[in-house]
């Protein structure tokens, strides 16, 4: 019987990477790529010099890749998520009366 070779893929459950970029910042990155296209043919169709445009195009993609990858060092695949949800969490709560605390407790199940 001959001996059986069995591949096995190590990365089934690693979230997309690509050079560095995790998950849905190679969207953001795509996104941006777009804009940055179209901004440069309306500065160039306005009548802006070419060299004017790629230097203001080109210096602000620069500045918003380093952002992107900034982003996505920092939060990972899941991070911007759990940075809107950490945002969205009161930093006090506050009761006016104590009714809430007097209620009567039972079983969850039964309709009052």
């Amino acid at each position: 019987m001959a001996n059986s070779v069995y591949e096995i893929n190590k990365g089934v459950n690693a979230p997309v990477e690509f050079k560095g970029l995790k998950a849905q910042y190679i969207w953001y990155l795509g996104g941006l790529i777009v804009v940055l296209l179209i901004l440069f043919a309306i500065l160039y169709m306005v009548g802006i010099p070419s060299l004017i445009c790629i230097v203001l195009t080109g210096g602000g993609g620069t500045l918003a890749v380093m952002r992107i990858y900034r982003l996505s060092e920092t939060y990972g695949p899941h991070g911007l998520m759990k940075l809107t949800a950490s945002k969205r969490i009161p930093r006090v709560i506050r009761s006016n009366s104590r009714k809430i605390f007097r209620q009567r407790t039972g079983s969850p199940n039964v309709n009052r």
